[in-house]
């Protein structure tokens, strides 16, 4: 009988608390998670990290030995002042002295990265008043960024998603349910091919040192706006066209990132993605649920009686054959 007593306490304890304990779960699973992250990417790039700086020593002391007339501090500093230059996307090599990282078409390419939160690295702005202006132009233009797509995103998913799936659900007597989740995975399929694939092809052919991984890892990581900046098109010195094609990469960032947004979107309002997102938010209070439900009620019936009252109003206006006669007129004639 207490054995009974205790399982049911324990029961209504886990139920009303049941949102406190999902999130728990849901936090001990993402540091989990980051951990597991952590240990793969150490296991994974700490091996080849040794054998590249092993590599690197070996030269320097070898070049070193060549060159005896030039200490080792000497080298050093040069190396030095060449490595700052190089994360400012400025290069000591000949064949890339030709490219310019701030002309029209690479400050172009530039602002789209930092407003869309992209941010590869590769080429950051060098003098202070270049600093200011990014910080300015970024705490304006992210926001505005941010509308922008979110206005582009909710008109597109309408002709995309909505509509497809209600159409399916009325003419074909299909389930909603089951309508949404092919839609989501046919939409999905499409994404991946005509943003993924189909880009890390080309790119493969145009970029001469990028294979298909190398490409797709770039594809992934520009649209999931990560931005490791590892892998930057258009950067070589015998790129052709490079103007246009920095323009195209432009282009294909936003279209890209738009199409990502409407997956996103097309998935987050799947029923089981939602329900499986309730389990994790704070439930409201009933007394706010009343009171949000009456203000709307208010509002709803306020904005129904003053339609009505414009539609009278309009009605009487285009009505024929009226008298447009005053209360006070019709009383003087009642009167008489």
């Amino acid at each position: 009988m207490l054995q009974s007593l205790a399982g049911s306490s324990c029961v209504r304890l886990v139920e009303q608390h049941r949102s406190a304990w999902c999130f728990a779960l849901l936090v001990l699973g993402y540091l989990l998670y980051l951990v597991f992250g952590a240990v793969v990417f150490s296991s994974v790039e700490l091996p080849y990290e040794d054998l590249l700086r092993q590599e690197l020593g070996k030269l320097k002391q070898r070049f070193l030995e060549d060159h005896s007339c030039l200490s080792e501090q000497q080298l050093e500093q040069f190396l030095m002042r060449v490595l700052q230059a190089s994360n400012y996307g400025v290069s000591v090599l000949s064949n890339a002295s030709g490219n310019w990282n701030w002309d029209f078409t690479s400050s172009l390419f530039f602002a789209s990265t930092v407003l869309s939160t992209t941010g590869y690295g590769h080429t950051v702005p060098l003098s202070d008043g270049g600093k200011a202006f990014c910080i300015i132009y970024s705490v304006i233009g992210i926001p505005f960024t941010l509308l922008f797509l979110t206005a582009v995103v909710q008109r597109i998913i309408v002709y995309v998603t909505r509509r497809p799936v209600l159409y399916f659900h009325i003419h074909w007597g299909f389930s909603k349910q089951v309508v949404a989740i092919i839609h989501a995975m046919v939409l999905g399929f499409i994404t991946v091919s005509f943003f993924f694939l189909i880009p890390a092809a080309i790119f493969s052919v145009l970029e001469d040192d990028w294979n298909f991984l190398e490409s797709f890892y770039f594809c992934f990581i520009s649209l999931s706006t990560i931005g490791l900046g590892d892998y930057v098109p258009g950067e070589g010195y015998n790129q052709k066209f490079r103007e246009l094609y920095k323009i195209g990469i432009t282009c294909y960032l936003l279209m890209g990132l738009v199409a990502m947004l409407v997956v996103l979107e097309t998935f987050c309002e799947l029923h089981e993605l939602k329900k499986f997102r309730k389990l994790f938010y704070v439930k409201k209070d009933k007394e706010e649920d009343q009171v949000h439900i009456m203000e709307h009620d208010q509002l709803s019936f306020s904005s129904i009686s003053d339609q009505a009252a414009s539609m009278k109003d309009d009605q009487k206006a285009n009505e024929p054959f009226v008298n447009s006669q005053s209360p006070t007129s019709n009383d003087s004639s009642l009167n008489n």
